[in-house]
């Protein structure tokens, strides 16, 4: 019922009501694309070298080769990308006020509260 009173009064935690979605964000999308796709990429990069290895052809062990390496740089990309959001979105939610003491913006402490 928290998901539809999105206007019903500030929380200390500065969610708005929403804490169930931002909730949903962090422990359920950001671990997916952190995680299952890096391994996906390795797997599928390893059934390729896998497959080529028992065609026994030099040309296609080589390009399986070269695909598995871009899948595995992609895959240490990928799993860093949302630690780096993460960086970033907090150093940006991070501001000063008129007489230099720093706060965050609401949204940064309705995420930072979901444990």
């Amino acid at each position: 019922m928290e998901l539809f009173q999105i206007g019903a009064g500030i929380k200390t935690d500065g969610c708005r009501g929403l804490s169930s979605i931002v909730r949903l964000i962090k422990k359920g999308f950001f671990p997916i694309i952190q995680i299952g796709i890096p391994i996906l990429l390795v797997i599928m990069g390893t059934v390729d070298l896998g497959k080529a290895v028992i065609s026994s052809d030099e040309k296609e062990v080589k390009g399986a080769q070269s695909r598995l390496i871009k899948r595995c740089i992609y895959a240490i990309l990928i799993f860093f990308m949302v630690t780096l959001v993460s960086i970033i979105m907090n150093l940006v939610a991070t501001s000063q006020d008129a007489d230099g003491s720093k706060h965050a913006n609401d949204w940064a402490k309705c995420w930072n509260s979901i444990k």
